[in-house]
C-alpha cells in the first residue's frame, strides 16, 4: 500500500481569505452610504423617511458586518464568530440584569425608538451594539500599540486601553442616545452628579462589563498560528472615528456643547496615537 504524502495536501481554512476581502469591502461600503443617511438626518430632513426608525437600525447591522468581516481578514472565520457569540452573550445578559435591577449602569428605560425586543427587557440592537462598540475600540487599540505588540504584557495593555476606549465612546453615546435619538433614558438616583442625565456609575459599570466580555472574548480573537506581520487595518479606526463624529454632530445640533467638544478632543487624541502607532 502506497503511502499518501499529507503534506502536500493543501488545507481549508475557514477563513475564506480569497473571499473576505471582497466581502469587505461590499459591507464597508454599504455601511458608509448608510452613515451618510443616518447623518445627513440629524440636520436635513427627508420626507420619504419621516420619523423611520429602521435607517438606525440598519447602520447598527451594517457596522457590525463590517467590523466582523475586517477581523475575519486576519483570524479563523470561527473564531470571530465564537468571539461575536461572546460578547452578545455576556453583553445582553448584563444589559438585561441593568434594565432589570439597575445594576451595574443605574437606573435606564429603552424606549421604542431603539426598535422591538429581542426578549424582555433586552432590544435587538443592543448586542450588536455591543460587538460593535468593543471590535471598533479593539481595532484602534492594536492600531494604537503597534509598537509593543511583542513586549510581554501587551495582552494586558490591549485590554486596559480597549476598554478605555469603549468608555470614551459611551461617553459620546449617551447624549446622543438620551437627549436626540431617546433611545433610552434616565430615572434619577440619588446622587446629583450625572452626564446628561446619565449617572457616573453607568460608565464604570461599562468598564467592567468590556473587562469582563474581553476575559471570556480574548482567547478567541488570537491568531495561535505564526502569521508574519501585515499592513495595519485602519477600518476600525474609520469605523470609530465616524461614530464619534455622529455623536458630536447629534450634540451640536442639540446644543450640547461640553459633550460636542469632549467627543471631538477625544477622537482628535485617538487618531493622533492610533496613527502613530500603526506607522511605526
Amino acid at each position: 500500500m502506497q503511502r499518501v504524502a499529507l503534506k502536500h495536501i493543501p488545507l481549508r481554512t475557514s477563513s475564506l481569505p480569497g473571499w473576505t476581502p471582497g466581502i469587505h469591502r461590499v459591507l464597508f461600503g454599504l455601511f458608509l452610504v448608510q452613515f451618510a443617511l443616518v447623518w445627513s438626518r440629524l440636520w436635513l430632513p427627508w420626507p420619504l423617511l419621516g420619523s423611520a426608525h429602521w435607517p438606525d437600525g440598519l447602520l447598527v447591522v451594517l457596522t457590525t458586518a463590517t467590523l466582523v468581516a475586517s477581523l475575519s481578514r486576519q483570524l479563523p472565520g470561527q473564531n470571530v464568530i465564537l468571539a461575536s457569540i461572546i460578547i452578545a452573550f455576556i453583553a445582553g445578559a448584563v444589559q438585561s440584569l441593568g434594565a432589570l435591577t439597575a445594576i451595574p449602569f443605574g437606573p435606564y428605560v429603552y424606549t421604542e425608538h431603539i426598535g422591538q425586543q429581542l426578549f424582555y427587557p433586552l432590544p435587538w440592537a443592543v448586542p450588536l451594539m455591543w460587538i460593535a462598540i468593543i471590535l471598533a475600540s479593539r481595532g484602534v487599540a492594536r492600531l494604537t500599540l503597534r509598537p509593543w505588540r511583542k513586549t510581554q504584557n501587551y495582552g494586558f495593555r490591549l485590554m486596559g486601553l480597549t476598554t478605555l476606549l469603549v468608555v470614551l465612546l459611551d461617553l459620546g453615546l449617551e447624549p446622543f442616545a438620551t437627549r436626540v435619538k431617546h433611545y433610552w433614558f434616565w430615572n434619577p438616583t440619588k446622587l446629583k452628579l450625572d452626564w446628561y442625565t446619565t449617572p457616573w456609575v453607568n460608565f464604570f459599570g461599562w468598564a467592567v462589563t468590556t473587562l469582563l466580555i474581553l476575559a471570556f472574548a480574548t482567547p478567541s480573537l488570537i491568531n495561535k498560528k505564526p502569521v508574519p506581520q501585515s499592513q495595519p487595518d485602519y477600518s476600525p479606526l474609520v469605523v470609530w472615528l465616524l461614530l464619534t463624529f455622529l455623536f458630536a454632530t447629534g450634540a451640536a445640533m442639540h446644543h450640547l456643547w461640553p459633550a460636542a467638544g469632549l467627543i471631538s478632543l477625544g477622537s482628535l487624541v485617538v487618531t493622533v496615537f492610533a496613527i502613530r502607532g500603526a506607522r511605526w
